[in-house]
């Protein structure tokens, strides 16, 4: 049988990083095997449902590279992939379990619920209690059947059998063992005739052929109550395989990573920009603070997984190549910014200058710069070396689409002096003049003319590069002077000297 997994989150907000990650362990495994990618929208708690949510996964997923085989927006033969729009489906499989025996009709109302939480320590609708509630276990079928027909609202349980071991094989965790009396009685239908998350995922991935299901870690307790249910469909020849991933942790410390972290530990932990309905649930993302979306991809993969070598960049074709679920971790990973930022240093640097330039072009149109496409080619060989996102090119690079707005005057007046102004009053004259306008020329001229003068090149170049880009960092100089052109050279000459010159 060929391999089909899923990606299915819930649109009740912004995807969180942690859940890219998920998708991308279920691509690579897909990937590696020669299977199915889907993407299924799980939509049945319609309380928790935020729109925008379910547009903000695919354009996630898409920027990623991750492309689904299947799914919501990308069609498919076992659709419809959105949980919502397969409601009529769900029913007749939960009376199924009914009349099975594997569950039952609950007539509990939410008041009478209620009032056992607030007498009872802990609560749990399970084996133990569901003999003292209203329940098609504890009442009469004539009473049940009176009830259904007067339309007396009900959900439907699952039934968990007492004295029972529900045991899986998790290909990440190995053994894993549920006692039955440690299980509760999940509603499996709600009384508004939407599914839980349980049956509904339990019973398309069934009509998907999911073959594996790679999720979070957060989800194996709930195994044990998936287990019960393949059993009681009898669908256990068809049972997925399960893989349950570890989580991301905090930067520091313990405990999972989660979406105020971002603001806590000043870093992106959505893939993009999230604005949601209040200031408070507004968050940036990687996109937007400046990541490639392969460095993305790349940093991720080795939260959490490991290749057999030392090997730490991978394009997305090597990842598939080298993935293996036997080689994912069962402990947290934690989620170490410093090395994403390190991954997309890597990535900026080793991408050529055409492509970097589509990449800047929209920064620099967004702040008003008008370039040519080939002079943002020079200003990414400039800068690739130099910055870690991708805004710095325009940001820190400013000096390289405008003219210089403060300079270093701590270390100009530390060497300023007579001899050196007039230096620059001559070359601001005499510079524009030297032809090739080349970086080895123009090295080789200006420092014999420095020479010339009396002066050492380290008396001067500093203040040169500082003329032109305002500060001691950036670029070579000389680099910089073909690239800003003799004009604008000059003209940021002359006008250092009229500041300083005083």
């Amino acid at each position: 049988m060929s391999v089909r997994v899923r990606f299915a989150p819930s649109p009740t907000g912004a995807l969180h990083i942690g859940g890219v990650r998920t998708a991308l362990y279920n691509y690579l495994f897909a990937r590696k095997h020669g299977g199915q990618f889907l993407l299924r929208i799980e939509d049945t708690d319609q309380n928790r449902f935020v729109p925008g949510a379910e547009d903000y996964i695919i354009e996630a997923l898409k920027w990623v590279g991750l492309i689904p085989d299947e799914g919501v927006g990308f069609g498919g033969d076992y659709g419809p992939y959105r949980q919502s729009d397969r409601k009529a489906i769900y029913l007749d499989y939960a009376l199924q379990l009914v009349q099975r025996g594997h569950a039952y009709y609950a007539f509990d109302t939410p008041e009478a619920l209620e009032a056992r939480r607030e007498s009872e320590d802990n609560f749990t609708y399970n084996q133990f209690t569901r003999t003292g509630l209203s329940n098609s276990l504890t009442l009469s079928a004539e009473a049940v059947q009176e009830h259904l027909d007067a339309g007396l609202p009900y959900v439907i349980r699952l039934k968990v059998a007492p004295n029972q071991e529900i045991r899986i094989h998790d290909l990440i965790r190995g053994e894993v063992v549920f006692q039955s009396a440690d299980v509760d009685d999940k509603v499996l239908l709600k009384a508004d005739g939407m599914p839980t998350y349980h049956l509904a995922n339990i019973i398309d991935d069934h009509l998907m052929k999911i073959t594996h299901v790679i999720r979070g870690e957060e989800w194996l307790p709930s195994t044990a109550h998936h287990v019960l249910l393949y059993q009681g469909f009898g669908w256990e020849d068809t049972m997925p395989q399960f893989a349950h991933l570890p989580l991301i942790m905090k930067p520091v410390g313990n405990g999972k990573l989660s979406k105020r972290d971002g603001a806590k530990f000043g870093m992106p932990v959505f893939p993009l920009n999230w604005e949601g309905a209040t200031e408070d649930d507004h968050f940036p993302g990687f996109r937007e603070a400046g990541f490639l979306p392969e460095a993305v991809v790349n940093f991720l993969a080795l939260l959490g997984w490991h290749p057999e070598d030392d090997q730490e960049i991978f394009t997305l074709e090597q990842l598939v190549e080298a993935f293996s679920v036997a080689h994912i971790s069962k402990s947290g990973a934690r989620f170490d910014y410093e090395k994403a930022k390190w991954f997309n240093q890597k990535y900026i640097q080793a991408m050529d200058a055409a492509t970097l330039a589509t990449h800047i072009r929209p920064l620099a149109e967004a702040k008003g710069y008008t370039v040519s496409v080939e002079y943002l080619q020079q200003v990414a060989v400039l800068m690739k070396e130099r910055v870690t996102f991708l805004p710095d090119f325009v940001e820190q690079g400013y000096y390289l689409f405008e003219p210089v707005r403060t300079y270093d005057s701590e270390t100009v007046q530390k060497k300023w002096s007579e001899t050196v102004a007039g230096i620059f009053v001559e070359l601001q004259s005499s510079l524009g003049d030297i032809e090739p306008f080349e970086s080895a020329n123009l090295e080789e001229k200006v420092k014999q003319f420095v020479q010339e003068k009396g002066a050492k090149p380290g008396d001067v170049l500093p203040l040169l590069r500082i003329a032109l880009a305002g500060t001691m960092k950036g670029p070579a100089v000389f680099d910089m002077a073909v690239a800003l052109g003799s004009a604008e050279t000059v003209a940021r000459l002359k006008r250092f000297v009229e500041t300083f010159n005083k």
